[in-house]
């Protein structure tokens, strides 16, 4: 595993950490930290998060992420070692949405063809023929 992904993955932890246990921020949802992507000198880092609720969620959410910045690079680079501290930059991270999203279309889908192939069945005439009896 390169180093980049090694601290990547230690400033997911540490900022996790600290926006759960050390920001007391009442705008704060139910905030996740999906994952770091963090340029090759390790000085910028892009921190992509999920929240629990509707856009207006996001927004006061992203709004308490922003305000408590300069709280959590000071955290994060007092517990991991790093000649520099990254710039850190939150943005909100929508997959989770869009994959259930998905999978409510292909239920629907599904659903649909369901009912399609009911009516096929029940519009078919049924086959009446004669039922032999084995004989030995």
């Amino acid at each position: 595993m390169p180093r980049v992904d090694r601290v990547a993955e230690a400033i997911r932890k540490e900022a996790s950490t600290i926006i759960h246990d050390e920001i007391k921020d009442p705008r704060l949802g139910f905030v996740t930290i999906t994952r770091v992507e963090l340029s090759e000198d390790l000085r910028n880092a892009k921190i992509f998060f999920s929240v629990l609720g509707n856009d207006e969620a996001y927004a006061k959410t992203s709004e308490a992420l922003d305000s408590a910045l300069g709280f959590i690079r000071k955290l994060i680079s007092e517990r991991i070692n790093l000649r520099f501290s990254p710039e850190i930059i939150f943005r909100p991270d929508r997959s989770g949405e869009y994959s259930v999203r998905i999978e409510e279309v292909l239920n629907e889908i599904h659903q649909k063809e369901e009912q399609e192939q009911k009516e096929r069945q029940k519009n078919e005439p049924k086959k009446r023929g004669r039922v032999r009896k084995k004989t030995k």
